[in-house]
């Protein structure tokens, strides 16, 4: 069970109480308190930890929302956000005496606007679903995380989602152009416009990656791209994972920016093949899948390049695809490789942190030696191009003490990124997950300025409490753990 970073502050109004005023806004079906109605709302993708909703509202419009907050921040109910539940870092996770707001409802896309390349949607929109819309029109939206089907555009800001072409095309924060929020206190508030600058502080992009912890974004604007003329996928088998490494700094080094460039061990490889049959070889040490767009002509000559690179790093086989179906077959592996890890042990704890592209031979190294140490088996899939990895670590809840050890695990992975140059996250975010590592990744005067800025939108510390931003006192108890050549100084302080 987690331990929330912080006390929060007791509401002045009962669990009945609080029903009671929901009602007078809400259909009676659209509040929930009975246990067997918030289970399904106990955790979200990080399901390793589980905790009770005290009271959920289910809302349809911004006024409702607006009047929620209101009651909220009269009676001091601390309010949680969520969105599809698929986050990987606890940040939607209840806590007692907590509201849980659920924006599933929102989920209408408002508006498609082909001539400024745009559309407006609603938070519960699924990331998928602004694609789908916009490609009559010839355009989509570029930030595509494995989980695009099922999570919601919302989640994507909460928490700055990436995605396979994030690479080229960057984060979410790179592809949001407005947004509209209700504060704490219900007031509605819009950052960013229908240009690509504004005068003042970019608080628009403040709030990608803000984790619900300054305002409820209730409206968001996109940016869409023109479908490319031509895509091809080349697929490099390796019998060596430090060399597929090599293979990946070297390609940007020769000033090629990839739409996609992932990276697959074995054993992820062996579970994608197993569970989405699309042909990649089972037998190398590690795949790379190299996607590269634009007109015909240029994807040709960079295939010619990447293909060279490949080669001079001693790939063992190369692969390219020949139409659109094979091309989107080979990415059906990669974007399966979370549901069929899955397959491999009862249970999986999925990394996520960020490192210099230089590094990564270092740290597939290290973490090979931490999976030995701790004796967990380890599936790595990595958005090797811009550096962030995805170690899925497998572990069994049932068996005593395999829980504790996965998450020692998993810190020292983090705490290996951040010794080398990196950080813990890329784009799952913070959450409760990886509270203690905001210690090691930024020092006191960094916190004091996130909780400044906290306090701004939010000064009764009332939204998503507990979450991403750890408390000073926190810190100061862990002994600000800095690493040591990988190894914790203090091994024996438990996560949370």
């Amino acid at each position: 069970m987690p331990i929330y970073d912080g006390l929060i502050k007791k509401s002045n109004i009962s669990k009945e109480s609080l029903v009671h005023s929901l009602g007078l806004i809400l259909p009676k079906e659209a509040v929930l308190f009975d246990p067997e109605d918030t289970r399904p709302y106990e955790c979200d993708g990080l399901s390793a930890y589980r905790v009770p909703p005290w009271v959920i509202a289910l809302p349809e419009t911004i006024e409702q929302i607006q009047a929620i907050l209101r009651i909220c921040s009269a009676h001091e109910v601390p309010v949680i956000a969520r969105g599809a539940g698929t986050g990987l870092s606890g940040g939607a996770l209840p806590r007692d005496n907590c509201l849980l707001l659920s924006l599933a409802k929102f989920n209408s896309i408002l508006e498609i606007d082909p001539v400024n390349c745009t559309a407006r949607v609603q938070p519960g929109v699924t990331n998928q679903a602004i694609s789908n819309a916009a490609k009559p029109h010839g355009l989509y939206y570029a930030p595509d995380p494995s989980s695009q089907i099922a999570c919601s555009i919302g989640g994507n800001v909460a928490e700055n989602s990436g995605g396979v072409h994030c690479l080229k095309y960057g984060l979410t924060v790179n592809n949001v152009q407005q947004i509209t929020i209700v504060t704490m206190d219900g007031e509605l508030v819009t950052f960013g416009g229908s240009g690509f600058d504004g005068p003042g502080f970019d608080l628009l992009a403040l709030f990608n990656g803000s984790e619900g912890l300054l305002g409820i974004v209730v409206d968001i604007t996109v940016n869409l791209l023109p479908i490319p003329e031509h895509a091809k996928v080349l697929l490099a088998a390796f019998n060596d994972v430090e060399q597929a490494g090599k293979a990946v700094a070297a390609i940007i080094a020769a000033g090629i920016i990839p739409a996609g460039l992932e990276m697959m061990d074995n054993l992820a490889i062996q579970a994608a093949e197993d569970f989405a049959n699309v042909g990649y070889p089972i037998q190398a040490a590690a795949i790379l899948l190299c996607e590269l767009d634009g007109n015909t002509e240029e994807v040709v000559e960079l295939i010619k390049r990447v293909k060279k690179i490949m080669l001079e790093h001693h790939a063992s086989d190369i692969r390219i695809s020949e139409s659109e179906q094979e091309r989107l077959q080979l990415w059906q592996g990669r974007k399966s490789a979370f549901p069929a890890v899955g397959r491999l042990a009862p249970d999986y704890y999925c990394m996520d942190g960020t490192i210099p592209r230089k590094q990564l031979p270092a740290v597939l190294k290290r973490i090979n030696q931490l999976s030995k140490k701790f004796d967990l088996p380890v599936a790595n899939v990595f958005h090797a191009g811009d550096g962030n990895l995805h170690p899925l670590i497998l572990y069994d809840a049932n068996k005593k003490g395999e829980l504790k050890r996965t998450e020692m695990f998993g810190a020292m992975i983090l705490e290996y990124c951040v010794e080398v140059g990196g950080t813990i996250t890329g784009e799952h975010g913070v959450g409760v997950e990886k509270i203690n590592q905001m210690c090691i990744q930024f020092g006191q005067v960094e916190l004091k300025q996130f909780h400044a800025i906290k306090a701004a939108f939010d000064p009764a510390g009332l939204l998503n409490p507990g979450k991403a931003v750890p408390t000073l006192h926190r810190c100061a108890e862990l002994g600000r753990m800095h690493v040591h050549n990988g190894e914790l100084p203090h091994p024996e302080l438990e996560r949370f």
